[in-house]
């Protein structure tokens, strides 16, 4: 169990450091309605994690083979898949950055943060978490090496807990920490925001060139 969580781990924090679902957590803690919404939002990424890493993990149980001293080709190969797609989002990324002078362009869906219920919070997040491609493909990651690492029920929901707790905190801690001390948090969250909406593409790049350079090292040696 130690192994996994050791290798499901810097996936979790790929997904915990991705800008854009903490700048989108940040504006909602700035909006009018700013509780409800991140309440909400925080729930759907919860359980965009979950249902996204259980799925894969469901998945890549179903893979043949369980000697774990055997080589494991197809898990490999699906590593080195998932590696090289994060490789190429990551040159994606770095083309994306603005030039010098250049302001950062966001989604547009950003612009009607102010307006958004909780309702839509939860559905924006469970897509950033479940669907947006750069989490997916961590996600799918994680699933792929709990589900090959040949752990009991038990064990591998452990190893889960761990993945989801770690890839949710940077949402989580922004919105748990403004409920309970709301006039405290809102300097340092707008210094936040400015700093990853600055940097979002150069800091997605750089992680998605990382964690796809490891992914592929794992897939390599599974064989």
């Amino acid at each position: 169990m130690g192994s996994a969580i050791g290798e499901t781990l810097p996936l979790a924090l790929g997904i915990a450091i991705s800008p854009v679902p903490i700048i989108a957590a940040i504006l909602m803690l700035l909006s009018p309605r700013a509780r409800g919404t991140s309440v909400g939002f925080l729930l759907g990424w919860l359980v965009g994690i979950i249902v996204a890493v259980v799925v894969f993990t469901l998945l890549s149980g179903l893979l043949p083979e369980n000697d774990p001293d055997a080589s494991k080709p197809i898990a490999g190969t699906i590593k080195i898949v998932l590696g090289a797609l994060l490789l190429l989002l990551a040159l994606r990324q770095w083309r994306s950055r603005p030039r010098p002078g250049e302001a950062e362009k966001l989604p547009k869906w950003m612009d009607a943060i102010d307006s958004m219920t909780a309702g839509r919070g939860f559905v924006l997040a469970f897509i950033l978490a479940a669907v947006n491609p750069k989490n997916l493909l961590l996600a799918a990651g994680a699933g792929v090496a709990i589900g090959t690492a040949g752990l009991s029920a038990g064990a591998a929901t452990v190893v889960i807990v761990v993945f989801v707790v770690i890839a949710a905190c940077s949402v989580a801690i922004p919105v748990i920490g403004y409920l309970l001390a709301a006039d405290r948090m809102r300097g340092p969250l707008d210094s936040l925001r400015r700093w990853l909406v600055h940097n979002n593409a150069a800091v997605m790049a750089v992680l998605l060139l990382v964690f796809g350079v490891v992914l592929i090292g794992k897939g390599i040696a599974s064989f």
